[in-house]
């Protein structure tokens, strides 16, 4: 029946069985490591997310925005994003165990935003 449904699923996702069974024992494995880390798939690609809101490395950009550091930075992410401090640290948990992968998503969203505003300048230029 697992392998049934596993073939299905494949086949829905367009990828292979193997792959796909990879991925699903990775996150499983994640998950059972950081409780109350999800994964949500999106245009960017899977990623790990709180359970109750945002994406993990949405979660650590924040808090490398803020002025303040330590129990403060947590309040006060908790505070912007209306979570609960536990709820902050259930992200940095992950983040600590999966750093690299965290940061190359900010990374990654940092040069999206960039390529947007320069796309968004050159529009207004235009239309000036």
């Amino acid at each position: 029946e697992v392998v049934s449904r596993l073939r299905e699923r494949a086949a829905a996702e367009a990828e292979p069985m193997s792959g796909l069974a990879q991925r699903l024992v990775d996150e499983g494995l994640r998950m059972a490591s950081q409780p109350g880390i999800v994964f949500r798939g999106g245009a960017s690609g899977r990623r790990a997310a709180l359970a109750a809101g945002p994406d993990v490395w949405e979660v650590v950009a924040l808090i490398r925005s803020l002025d303040s550091r330590g129990d403060a930075a947590v309040a006060e992410a908790a505070a912007w994003l209306q979570l609960t401090e536990p709820d902050i640290r259930v992200a940095l948990g992950y983040y600590g165990e999966f750093a690299p992968e965290v940061d190359a998503e900010v990374t990654a969203n940092e040069q999206a935003a960039e390529k947007a505003l320069r796309s968004w300048e050159a529009q207004q230029r235009l239309l000036a």
